[in-house]
């Protein structure tokens, strides 16, 4: 009797659990998803996109049976799928637990000379005899592709932009120039390698672009997406004029000096942004700077070091980085290396910021690294600073200073550097350096002239009213 009782309570016990671990055979199974069409930014031509990803769910209690997983267009599709690992154009048979769901991952490769541009297709479900599908779309964009070259002398333009992978070098003694409006793309890990000469003419309404070739929106203020520009030794005569160098390591580092007469690099009604190390890293080098924004940087948004000579007039150097921690400040100035334990002394022979922000969301946004027994010659003219308290200053460095008052940027969040009309920033600059440097300094970086009401204001941003 004991016996016949517990093969009755097993044998229930079991049918229950394979009737729960069963599959819902029902035709009105409906599979669910986190999107209904998969749509991807600018493809570039020949190079595989960014991979996507989306969810399958099983609304049902019961595991499910997808008999078949596919692109509509097969093996001619320009789509890749990975199904549970595994990477096809289709998968039979595909199981999913109850309330459960699973991902699939879809990318895609264009060749614009032989495909459409804009391409599309889609992944077709097959479930208990129903049909459901996502939408697939993607646009190609054909390229100069650029792979570990060493380039002559050449002029870039905007016919169609630029992709760089595994880096480039501009080669000794050449000159690259970059026309208005060209557009470069750099991968990951890439750099461009500067050991002759790097001109940039870009304009205010078609300036050069230089950043990582993530392409989608989400991508726009990223940090760290490739490695920036390297001006090497032996790089002379550099000129930038409206360039925008966003999304790198180090935006511009400069390890050069070429020629004592001539900056190793001149920049213009530039932005250089959203960069994991340093907007500009000089070390021993000479930099002249005329209306441009350094800003949104992981450590320094400029650091000085090994020496040099430096001149920087209406720029804006404004860093609140929200990525991480940062522990240092926006501006450094630094005159000296350890080696072997024997500090290397190397003089800054000028370090001038005229009509200058300086400002961040740290305690202090300057610090200086000076040896004792090394030339340290700086000066900070109708400048607006953040500093604290214990930073020696004197009136012979700093002359005309506004300190700590918040310059009251339009929106920090958005990265809009502009002055508010509350700014202390406004009609605050010493216009000698203008009337000095009329074809740097007439126009701010946004093209209005300074000098309506012979006042000007400090920055890169003449403020405008209404």
């Amino acid at each position: 009797m004991r016996f016949l009782t517990f093969f009755l309570v097993v044998s229930i016990f079991y049918l229950t659990a394979c009737r729960n671990n069963g599959f819902d055979n029902s035709p009105d199974i409906a599979l669910q998803f986190s999107t209904n069409s998969v749509i991807f930014d600018t493809v570039f031509s020949g190079i595989g996109s960014a991979t996507r990803r989306f969810k399958v769910y099983n609304p049902s209690d019961k595991k499910i049976r997808i008999s078949e997983i596919r692109l509509a267009k097969a093996e001619n599709s320009k789509y890749r799928l990975n199904i549970d690992g595994f990477s096809s154009y289709a998968a039979t048979n595909v199981e999913i637990a109850g309330k459960d769901s699973m991902y699939l991952f879809v990318e895609v490769t264009i060749n614009t000379n032989q495909d459409m541009l804009l391409e599309q297709d889609s992944i077709i479900f097959l479930t208990n005899g129903n049909y459901q599908d996502i939408k697939l779309l993607a646009w190609g964009q054909d390229v100069h592709f650029i792979n570990a070259q060493i380039i002559g002398t050449e002029n870039w333009n905007k016919d169609k932009p630029y992709l760089i992978y595994n880096s480039m070098l501009v080669d000794t003694n050449q000159v690259l120039t970059l026309e208005a409006g060209t557009h470069l793309y750099f991968h990951r890990g890439s750099r461009m390698y500067v050991a002759g000469t790097l001109i940039i003419n870009g304009t205010l309404d078609e300036p050069v672009i230089l950043e990582g070739d993530r392409l989608e929106y989400m991508y726009f203020d990223v940090p760290g997406q490739w490695n920036g520009i390297w001006l090497m030794n032996g790089s002379k005569h550099n000129n930038f004029n409206y360039a925008e160098i966003k999304n790198a390591v180090i935006g511009i580092q400069a390890d050069t000096l070429a020629d004592t007469n001539i900056p190793t690099l001149t920049i213009s009604n530039s932005k250089i942004e959203h960069h994991s190390y340093a907007g500009i890293y000089a070390q021993g080098t000479t930099i002249a700077a005329f209306n441009t924004l350094i800003a949104d940087c992981g450590y320094y948004a400029l650091a000085l070091t090994i020496g040099g000579s430096y001149e920087f007039y209406h720029c804006t150097i404004a860093n609140y980085w929200q990525n991480t921690f940062r522990d240092s400040p926006s501006l450094v100035l630094n005159n000296y290396y350890e080696y072997e334990g024997q500090a290397i002394i190397r003089p800054i022979d000028r370090a001038l910021f005229a009509n200058c922000i300086i400002y961040g969301n740290k305690k202090t946004e300057l610090a200086f690294d000076k040896h004792p027994e090394g030339i340290m010659n700086y000066t900070f003219e109708n400048c607006l600073i953040k500093i604290s308290d214990d930073t020696e200053r004197n009136e012979n460095n700093f002359i005309n200073t506004i300190y700590n008052q918040d310059p009251i940027f339009v929106n920090t969040d958005n990265y809009d550097y502009q002055l508010d009309t509350l700014s202390a920033a406004i009609n605050k600059a010493n216009i000698d350096y203008i009337n000095s440097y009329p074809q740097q300094l007439t126009y701010d970086i946004l093209g209005f002239e300074r000098l309506i009401n012979q006042k000007a204001d400090i920055g890169a941003y003449e403020r405008k009213n209404n």
